[in-house]
């Protein structure tokens, strides 16, 4: 199991240098304490795989290969099952820069480092012995809020976000705060939606193919606003808000006199202040109860420089169509009352077996989420 120990503000862990702010000390414990997190009834949760330091987004090769990114350890991880049901990690890239977002197609992994995205192919033939990398695609070199998450949409393009280098600012015209998309050979880019302050996460509606992404809402506003948000593209270049809108209703005291709220598409969903949401998907599997096919779960990192923390859990929003008329807790624990870290969720995949993963940065592990009936 990866260890973590010792005593370390969410602020150092999570916030660029230039936004260093004062937070609450958090205290982390020394590995995921399963017996802490809770479930629904019928629900269970296992370590799947562990030694994955900084694990952050996942892919699913062509053979179930899971490929895992990371943002501060350089690192590309390869999750492999062999016929024994017994897992092998590989560290199958090394020493890139910040390779958060990984996707998978055609034989071929894609990997989103800060200024780049580049190529693997045949990826799953070569796990020992890696290909020379195909670059596919030049982007800003910024840090802050530079770290990228790739997916492959239903209509075969690459997506991947550009996010605003600041806390808040207005770099529009620039096709900062933007999710991008272009074909698979890194040509045809084209903005897909503006106002997106900070998305690491993203997925497609199982029947409309809607893009559905969550928005990290702007610091220094107090505790309690903004809210992050869940957001629904409905039109190519659709505006979400940021800088002049921050969870469809709050004016920014800055450059709110610029664009009113009304031009803006509001959320689907607020998720609450300074929660952190990076990866979400629709479950679509057999496995779990009926009530949550088609319904989504959004890992919620946890936020960073709230007097009191919040988030560190996967909640499950209900949705009527397009709708959400629920927002509730999925699994909760990694946060304590007594301010105790156990983890920080970052993304959610589904397995062919309806089961679920969840990767954890602080951890280093992978869980796997399932159910049986009682």
């Amino acid at each position: 199991m990866a260890q973590r120990a010792g005593v370390l503000t969410v602020a150092r862990l999570l916030a660029p240098a230039a936004a260093l702010l004062l937070a609450p000390a958090v205290a982390w414990t020394a590995g995921p304490d399963l017996s802490r997190l809770t479930l629904p009834p019928g629900f269970s949760i296992e370590v799947w795989a562990d030694g994955l330091a900084n694990a952050r987004s996942m892919a699913m090769g062509e053979r179930g290969t899971i490929f895992v990114g990371t943002r501060t350890a350089g690192n590309v991880y390869a999750v492999s099952t062999g016929a024994d049901g017994v897992r092998q990690v590989r560290t199958l890239l090394k020493g890139l820069n910040m390779p958060n977002g990984v996707a998978f197609r055609g034989g071929a992994l894609y990997v989103g480092e800060i200024d780049r995205i580049r190529r693997y192919d045949g990826i799953e033939n070569r796990l020992d012995s890696p290909p020379a990398p195909v670059d596919v695609a030049r982007l800003p070199n910024d840090k802050w809020h530079g770290w990228r998450y790739l997916g492959f949409g239903p209509d075969g393009k690459l997506y991947v976000p550009v996010g605003a280098p600041c806390n808040v600012c207005d770099r529009d015209s620039e096709d900062y705060a933007t999710i991008l998309r272009m074909n698979a050979d890194g040509s045809g880019r084209e903005v897909v939606a503006r106002g997106v302050r900070n998305s690491v996460g993203f997925t497609w509606h199982p029947r409309t193919r809607a893009l559905w992404f969550t928005d990290n809402g702007r610091d220094e506003l107090g505790d309690e606003v903004p809210s992050c948000e869940l957001n629904k593209v409905s039109r190519l270049g659709e505006h979400f808000g940021f800088p002049f809108c921050h969870q469809g209703d709050i004016a920014d005291p800055e450059f709110g006199k610029m664009r009113s709220c009304s031009t803006a598409t509001a959320p689907v969903q607020k998720l609450g202040p300074h929660v952190a949401p990076l990866g979400l998907k629709f479950y679509g599997g057999r496995q779990f109860p009926a009530e949550y096919r088609g319904q989504l779960l959004i890992a919620e990192h946890g936020s960073w420089n709230r007097s009191t923390p919040i988030g560190y859990r996967v909640m499950r929003v209900k949705l009527d169509g397009d709708r959400a008329v629920a927002y509730e807790p999925f699994i909760t624990g990694w946060l304590s009352d007594d301010r105790k870290v156990s983890g920080r969720p970052v993304d959610v995949l589904e397995l062919a077996d309806g089961s679920v993963l969840v990767s954890d940065d602080v951890a280093g592990v992978i869980y796997r989420v399932s159910y049986r009936k009682r």
